[in-house]
């Protein structure tokens, strides 16, 4: 049996469903319970007969800080797909990040070693990948990372979790990390990760930055973990994009599938630079959350490329185009907005 962290989740929603409609008996973790909907909606982009299949997944409420329930979850459990995680970039969330991000996939991969689970897929992010800070030169998974360089408190904590699996590796638990870049899917258009970017550019985003950043379809991410998962491969780490793009080329590809204006105005580092510290300001003054901080700013106008050759090689693989997937998960957010 399979268990799935995270399985509210863009990734894990995504992912129980290639892994039920495969015939695969799954166990999935969720917190709350009226996240499952978003799970339900996700099924019912793919099939009609998405209630059945939904209604197949043993459903475990559970938290990955909360030990106890975990170790009911991993009752008969021979597979582990890790998507939990906490995503924020606010500087000030950055004990639970930890506790979530590292102890949590700690408790994770303890549970794993202790049930004797085959193997665990983890998913991280190319946040965790280590920045060769020259746009010609492709980042690849032997980039080295730099804990002196100012990291992000999230890009810190994936990179701690890291640590955590492959320490697991070292203990016998065989092992296989993704780093994705921005995952583009449907489902999720107000909760943060790029449904809200489409979300925000159809309701009129009309700016953009100097930076770029590497994209790729969630439904590449999960077929990637699977095929990873079901082959001999273990305690390797893979770079998961499809294109690198520039911020601005994405807003303009996504504002015409949306069918809005494409026209936008650029942000400037230095307004950047000012805006970081008035978000901290009123941070400060009146406990308002931080929605710009200063690494935030700093990847928005930095152009990274990725280099996808490990994972196409390891197992020949074809990726969807980012114009596919820009306008496949459009179509469905026009169709989510009629409905």
């Amino acid at each position: 049996m399979i268990l799935v962290t995270g399985g509210t989740g863009l990734v894990g929603s995504h992912l129980l469903y290639k892994l039920i409609s495969k015939g695969e008996k799954v166990k999935a973790i969720y917190r709350r319970a009226h996240k499952l909907e978003k799970v339900k909606h996700v099924f019912s982009y793919y099939s009609e007969n998405w209630e059945a299949l939904f209604n197949k997944i043993e459903w475990i409420e559970a938290d990955i800080t909360d030990i106890p329930k975990l170790q009911e979850a991993f009752t008969g459990i021979t597979q582990v797909y890790h998507c939990a995680a906490f995503i924020t970039f606010e500087p000030d969330k950055y004990k639970t990040l930890r506790k979530i991000n590292i102890e949590g996939t700690a408790n994770i991969v303890n549970l794993c070693l202790t049930n004797a689970v085959k193997k665990l897929c983890y998913v991280s992010s190319i946040a965790a990948i280590g920045n060769t800070h020259n746009p010609d030169t492709l980042i690849t998974e032997t980039t080295p990372w730099n804990p002196e360089a100012d990291n992000s408190v999230y890009a810190i904590t994936k990179y701690g979790a890291e640590l955590e699996v492959w320490r697991g590796s070292q203990e016998g638990l065989d092992a296989v990390i993704v780093n994705p870049g921005i995952i583009l899917g449907p489902g999720f258009w107000r909760s943060g990760g790029s449904g809200s970017l489409f979300n925000q550019i159809y309701k009129g985003m009309h700016f953009y930055t100097h930076g770029g950043s590497g994209y790729i379809d969630v439904l590449d991410v999960i077929n990637i973990m699977i095929l990873l998962m079901e082959s001999a491969i273990k305690n390797e780490g893979y770079i998961l994009i499809a294109e690198n793009l520039l911020f601005k080329d994405f807003n303009e590809k996504a504002a015409k599938a949306l069918g809005v204006s494409k026209k936008q105005k650029l942000v400037k580092p230095w307004q950047l630079s000012i805006l970081w510290r008035l978000d901290w300001l009123k941070h400060k003054l009146f406990g308002k959350r931080r929605q710009l901080s200063k690494q935030l700013a700093s990847t928005l106008t930095s152009v990274t490329k990725h280099d996808n050759s490990k994972v196409k090689t390891a197992l020949d693989y074809n990726f969807i185009t980012i114009e596919t997937s820009i306008k496949n998960v459009s179509n469905l957010y026009l169709k989510d907005l009629r409905d």
